[in-house]
């Protein structure tokens, strides 16, 4: 969704066992901020990845994970909490 920003790579992948692409401790250490939707995932991200996380910074958007993918709804939610870490990079 944010791959078109100017200065911004990204990576998109999931901590769920059915994830399409699944967070690795590469992707983890490659990352400057990585962004969970819910306090649940963030925890989850720290206890299996605690060794890698001491770059990035984790940042909790607190939007409940029960959106279907790309749903406009949770789009306009992602634009509104993420673009201003993007924006201040």
């Amino acid at each position: 969704m944010f791959a078109a920003w100017p200065g911004v790579e990204t990576a998109s992948a999931g901590l769920a066992p059915d994830a399409e692409e699944h967070c690795s401790a590469e992707l983890v250490e490659w990352a400057d901020i990585i962004f969970v939707m819910e306090r649940a995932h963030r925890a989850r991200l720290q206890r299996r990845f605690k060794l890698w996380l001491k770059r990035a910074r984790v940042i909790c958007l607190d939007i409940p994970d029960d959106y279907a993918f790309m749903q406009p709804e949770l789009v306009a939610l992602l634009e509104r909490k993420v673009g201003p870490h993007l924006r201040s990079i």
